[in-house]
């Protein structure tokens, strides 16, 4: 498989994972027997790592390159958090007690929380930055959108929106992966 159909399965699957969240407490239904949610949103954040090798190279795609790598390693770690949530079924007084104990971890809840799963979003953001000049509409998709995954999900807690931004901000990137590439040669 190449790397742009490792790229545009891991957004379909992140897409199904933003899906899945934004049912709320419907998605109840589907956490049995696994939690699938959680499921998809990890493996198609691994699978973006992928990006990493599909746009040109230079100094924007290196720092993008890193700065993606680090939110795919924090969305594992959030994932893993939230696995183990999931594994306290209904005990919400385990929940509770391990969520206060994660805020009350600086080590684990800034990078996997907090900072470290936006920095996927960033990084695919400046990977998308490349391509402001010759692509500038799917760019702007990304730059723009990439902020609004995050704010609807964890400010405003709207599914809507954040399935809206999450599917805009995967569109941006599909159009970014399928892009014609300039003749090159000379005529």
């Amino acid at each position: 498989m190449n790397a742009k159909s490792t790229c545009t399965i891991g957004l379909a699957f992140f897409l199904l994972s933003y899906i899945l969240f934004s049912l709320g407490s419907k998605q109840m239904y589907f956490q049995k027997p696994i939690d699938f949610a959680h499921w998809f949103n990890l493996i198609g954040a691994v699978l973006l790592f992928s990006f990493n090798r599909v746009f040109p190279k230079n100094t924007l795609n290196s720092v993008a390159s890193f700065v993606t790598t680090l939110g795919i390693i924090a969305h594992v770690g959030l994932c893993t958090i939230d696995f183990i949530m999931w594994s306290f079924g209904n005990n919400d007084s385990a929940k509770v007690a391990l969520s206060e104990h994660i805020s009350n971890t600086p080590a684990i809840v800034y990078p996997f929380v907090i900072i470290g799963p936006s920095l996927l979003y960033i990084g695919l953001a400046l990977h998308a930055a490349n391509f402001i000049k010759t692509n500038t509409l799917s760019a702007l998709m990304v730059i723009a959108v990439a902020p609004a995954v995050g704010i609807s999900f964890f400010v405003l807690k709207n599914g809507i929106c954040m399935v809206v931004s999450c599917l805009v901000f995967a569109l941006g990137l599909l159009l970014l992966l399928n892009r014609k590439e300039a003749d090159k040669t000379i005529a």
